[in-house]
């Protein structure tokens, strides 16, 4: 990855980043601060050094492996801090070696691309399609979904096989991705 400095960047270039990557960064960073008010604190601090720095990122393969290990260096920073040890009773539960494992560094972050991929590509999906799905990502069984749409349960199967036939090649990427980091 190359980190470049420029002067004239554009403001496109890092909406397009804070959007992509903001709402998964900040779920991350929760899994270490387990608190999501400060998680986002950290995640725009990190957004503001990039944008003040006007740093931009290339190759956008390794932009999520360096933007997931200043969320989490910020994070574990903050759970080291005065401020933290202040405000909140150390629980002695809170083992620092094992927030600062790679283990666990690269299985939260596989865990948010994960998320970050499914609900992209599900927000590509028709609208109906995506309601049915998102509820049954919420957990919901079909017949839930269609009394709570109102709809036939043949409608909600429907769809969801509507669904999956465009998830299936969306999702191909993400399914290589989880294979290559096991094997």
């Amino acid at each position: 990855m190359k980190v470049v400095k420029k002067n004239n960047v554009s403001l496109d270039h890092y909406k397009k980043l804070f959007d992509t990557f903001y709402t998964s960064l900040c779920v991350f960073s929760n899994k270490y601060t387990n608190n999501i008010e400060i998680s986002k604190d950290i995640v725009q601090e990190v957004f503001i050094k990039i944008w003040k720095e006007q740093i931009i990122l290339k190759d956008d393969f390794n932009v999520k492996g360096y933007l997931y290990t200043i969320v989490k260096n910020k994070s574990l920073d903050y759970l080291k801090s005065k401020e933290y040890k202040n405000h909140v009773k150390v629980n002695n539960d809170i083992n620092l070696s094992l927030l600062t494992s790679q283990t666990y560094f690269e299985k939260h972050v596989l865990i948010e691309e994960t998320s970050r991929l499914v609900n992209q590509a599900v927000n590509t999906l028709p609208y109906k399609c995506k309601r049915i799905i998102h509820l049954s990502l919420k957990g919901l069984g079909n017949k839930q979904i269609s009394e709570e749409l109102s709809i036939s349960l043949n409608t909600v199967k429907t769809q969801k096989r509507i669904a999956y036939q465009k998830l299936r090649p969306l999702l191909k990427s993400a399914y290589l991705l989880v294979l290559n980091l096991f094997f």
